[in-house]
């Protein structure tokens, strides 16, 4: 169906009183969202009196005041210690207060442990400031906590996992 001057007065009216595209497709009938979005473009109606869906009262609860504490705590990290059993385990993280880094992001180096210690917003936020293992920028103790391995079951081979493999491809 083609705009005649009928259906652009039409267009323009329901532009103008804050109709979306959808809606003004639906009510002109027989063109779609984006053949009014384009004949609006083409119009040049980009101003309008309402916008497209009424705008709702915004109410947001107040945020309870954080409680300020006279000595700042004491960040805390996880560090990875092994587990001793009779199955080989993978280390398992446990938690451990966190002495402050010797690095800030000042002083931070390029081969120096760059493990977060305390929270960024305060003044007391640091650095590991080790040095850093080979494999990332974290010393070999970070690294263990970031790069955990996952834990898999029991790994499968043998005769009956390699005869269960091979049945797939006969």
């Amino acid at each position: 169906m083609g705009w005649t001057d009928d259906r652009v007065a039409t267009l323009k009216k329901l532009w103008l009183d804050g109709l979306s595209a959808s809606q003004i497709a639906k009510q002109l009938g027989g063109v779609t969202r984006n053949a009014v979005i384009g004949k609006v473009h083409r119009l040049g109606l980009s101003g309008r009196a309402a916008p497209s869906q009424p705008a709702r009262p915004v109410f947001k609860a107040p945020r309870p005041a954080r409680p300020v504490s006279t000595t700042p705590a004491a960040p805390r990290r996880m560090v990875a210690e092994t587990v001793a059993a009779s199955t080989p385990q993978l280390p398992q993280p446990i938690h451990r207060i966190e002495e402050p880094g010797s690095a800030t992001v000042l002083t931070l180096g390029a081969h120096m442990c760059k493990w977060p210690i305390g929270d960024p917003s305060s003044d007391g936020f640091t650095f590991c400031g080790r040095r850093a293992g080979d494999v990332g920028p974290y010393c070999r103790e970070h690294a263990q906590v970031a790069y955990q391995q996952p834990q898999s079951g029991k790994k499968k081979t043998g005769p009956t996992e390699l005869a269960r493999s091979l049945r797939r491809y006969i």
